[in-house]
């Protein structure tokens, strides 16, 4: 065989290679885009937090599932490709990395802690996708510490630390007549600080007294030596910023001990788990702020909850409202747009005016926060009931 016959033939095989695989790509790309919409949903599904991710992965499919069986938006039927972060920063990034470059999502819903998806964030802001969460309250989800600017592509369905520790404070100060109080974080959570400063702040321009600053970590287990130092202060609150696995334990540890102090704490009390770690004696004279509660007599919130039963068999806590308010964000933000171009559904978020969610009506602001409202609830013997609404600030 000569050597031109042999190159001519290579040159043959290499372009019929070449078409084959170009009329493969061109194919798939088309019946992907053509019809369905990725959106990827990056919760904690399993780990330490694995109810958080749980209760919003089932918020998101409820929305999404309603949007498909009613045509779907711009025609299209959208497509939750679900993965788990396992309750780790490190496996937010490589999640949020292989729903942006592998599946081609054209926006993350999620994660659900702050540490999570400020980690996700980095990942989301690097590829120019836009991230809308459920639950991270802390100010730096959405602002970047190191240059104070907003990140553009991040956005979030709850209000933010500041406003629920100032939240809290005033209810300590105002409705507790309290005036000393024992802040008792999670030194290693952003959350947990975040919380902790705020509230310390306002409590103190209220002309309140926070006496002590107590840490611990997530995951220990034995809380009884820094509740006896806190016992011996005798505090009017503790304020316990943290999430319903470590909350719930030192709730329970802080009554076997005999500190009958109302505890005080944020929206990471709320977890169908907190019950079941703490016991219901334990849960009395506890108060925490939370953007949502199922008491709401509101028919918006009531019609969820149903919904939500019917599906789940069991009532939503606040991270499935939040993440089927983000849901919703996300998808009137694709209808504002009108397009599922990332940049633009960026730009439709960031001007989301009057969206009616569950957990109220949000606008958001130039941090690309919503303007909401607040509850507070207490417990007793585990059972939530609705102290006040707190007004949008």
């Amino acid at each position: 065989m000569s050597k031109s016959f042999k190159f001519t033939s290579f040159i043959i095989a290499v372009l019929m290679i070449a078409v084959i695989f170009s009329g493969c790509s061109k194919s798939n790309s088309t019946s992907t885009s053509s019809d369905t919409i990725k959106v990827g949903a990056l919760f904690e599904l399993t780990g330490s937090v694995a109810t958080y991710g749980t209760s919003a992965l089932n918020g998101a499919k409820l929305y999404i599932d309603e949007v498909n069986k009613n045509g779907g938006v711009l025609g299209k039927k959208i497509v939750l490709v679900k993965a788990d972060n396992k309750s780790q920063s490190d496996e937010s990034i490589n999640q949020a990395t292989k729903l942006i470059q592998q599946d081609k999502v054209i926006a993350i819903l999620g994660p659900s802690t702050s540490t999570n998806t400020i980690a996700a964030s980095s990942v989301a802001v690097q590829n120019h996708i836009p991230l809308i969460t459920g639950f991270a309250t802390a100010v730096s989800v959405t602002v970047d510490p190191n240059t104070n600017k907003v990140k553009n592509e991040i956005f979030r369905a709850c209000f933010i630390d500041p406003y629920q520790g100032s939240v809290m404070a005033q209810f300590a100060s105002e409705k507790l007549n309290a005036k000393t109080a024992v802040v008792y974080m999670d030194d290693k959570s952003d959350y947990s600080k975040g919380l902790a400063q705020s509230f310390k702040d306002q409590f103190e321009k209220l002309g309140g007294k926070v006496i002590d600053t107590e840490a611990y970590v997530a995951g220990d287990q034995d809380f009884k030596a820094t509740l006896t130092k806190i016992k011996g202060l005798n505090p009017d609150v503790i304020f316990i910023p943290g999430y319903y696995q470590e909350t719930g334990k030192i709730a329970k540890q802080a009554r076997d001990m005999g500190i009958n102090t109302p505890l005080l704490g944020g929206d990471g009390w709320d977890s169908p788990d907190l019950l079941k770690i703490a016991g219901a004696s334990a849960l009395n004279n506890v108060y925490y702020s939370n953007h949502f509660i199922s008491t709401d007599p509101d028919p918006t919130v009531q019609d969820f909850i149903k919904k939500y039963k019917d599906a789940y068999g069991t009532e939503p806590d606040a991270s499935a409202a939040l993440v089927y308010d983000a849901a919703g964000m996300l998808v009137q933000a694709i209808k504002d747009a009108n397009s599922t171009e990332p940049a633009k559904i960026i730009d439709a978020l960031s001007k989301l005016k009057d969206f009616k969610g569950v957990t109220g009506t949000i606008t958001i602001n130039s941090e690309h926060n919503p303007v909401k409202s607040a509850v507070i609830i207490e417990l007793k013997d585990g059972k939530q009931n609705l102290v006040e609404k707190v007004a949008a600030q």
